[in-house]
């Protein structure tokens, strides 16, 4: 199974393909794609859906797996949220794809074992389960970190710690 994981975020939205066996994933890219401020949210959200479009060509996965909605404390922080989200979600449907979510902090549980984890935790983790050289930046890490539950979830014998929820 190919998967697409997608951390959104209008700014900052990180991403990652992971590949095969929950037990042994492989790493085929990650990154973020960063918005300048200086591009209306409007813009930043068609730029998004148009480079997540071009990843789901270019990787062709079988589904993604995005972050759930987190409880925030402004509402203009989760207005902005969702639009990302909205966004992931559109360009995935737009080519058919099955779209699972995930709370942040059961991928935190899956990844680190703890679902009160810091990003720095995450990211570290992220690094050693899948073997990289480097620590990816945090929105590509939590990206990874999704993939990694999103497989986790796929195995029978994982699946019951995670909720994999279908969007």
């Amino acid at each position: 199974m190919r998967v697409l994981a997608i951390d959104p975020a209008v700014r900052n939205t990180g991403y990652a393909v992971v590949e095969g066996d929950p037990r042994k994933p492989a790493v085929l890219a990650y990154d973020v794609i960063s918005i300048p401020k200086s591009i209306p949210q409007s813009g930043a959200l068609s730029a998004i859906r148009t480079h997540l479009a071009n990843l789901i060509q270019k990787f062709q996965p079988d589904e993604v797996a995005v972050e759930g909605i987190i409880y925030v404390q402004s509402h203009v922080t989760a207005i902005t949220m969702g639009a990302a989200r909205a966004a992931a979600l559109i360009a995935a449907a737009d080519h058919g794809l099955p779209v699972y979510e995930y709370s942040p902090k059961k991928v935190k549980m899956a990844v680190v074992g703890n679902g009160n984890a810091d990003k720095s935790q995450v990211a570290f983790m992220v690094r050693a389960l899948l073997g990289l050289s480097e620590t990816p930046p945090p929105d590509a890490a939590d990206a990874l970190a999704i993939a990694i539950a999103h497989l986790q979830a796929s195995d029978p014998l994982k699946a019951k710690l995670l909720d994999r929820r279908l969007v």
